[in-house]
């Protein structure tokens, strides 16, 4: 219970503090950011598959977008393949604001990671990952 609970602290803390000091100032939440980011990543995408990199739903990536594109920083298109498809694209000015703010939350990644030494990050990537990989075996649920 403890591993658990330090690892839901920690999530938490990380995920309040990289909101709080870069992406409310820009008028963001963490759930905007990380929509911004995978469609950075991706390019043009749809919608769902947004969704599905983001760990998110696909109605709370839909009321995002309406904000986002709201504030020109995505535009939002129907596919030419399936007419109930959207696909989301940055707008120049959604292309500088991600760029902009990943530079300052990669920063702040950093301050945390710098925590711990290169041997003790690397330790922790593996511990982490094998937690995740081997979540297969009591068949863990999560979001898809």
């Amino acid at each position: 219970m403890r591993l658990v609970l330090s690892l839901h602290r920690v999530a938490n803390m990380l995920v309040y503090d990289l909101e709080s000091t870069v992406h409310r100032p820009r008028g963001w939440s963490w759930p905007g950011f990380r929509v911004l980011f995978v469609v950075w990543l991706t390019g043009p995408v749809e919608g769902k598959k947004v969704a599905e990199l983001s760990g998110m739903s696909r109605a709370a990536v839909s009321a995002l977008v309406n904000t986002l594109e709201r504030d020109g920083l995505l535009t939002k298109e129907r596919s030419s393949q399936d007419g109930r498809a959207v696909n989301l694209s940055l707008t120049h000015k959604g292309r500088e604001a991600i760029t902009d703010a990943f530079r300052a939350h990669n920063a702040r990644e950093q301050d945390w990671a710098g925590t711990l030494s290169t041997g003790e990050q690397e330790t922790l990537i593996a511990l982490l990952e094998k937690l995740t990989a081997q979540s297969i075996h009591f068949e863990a649920r999560r979001r898809t």
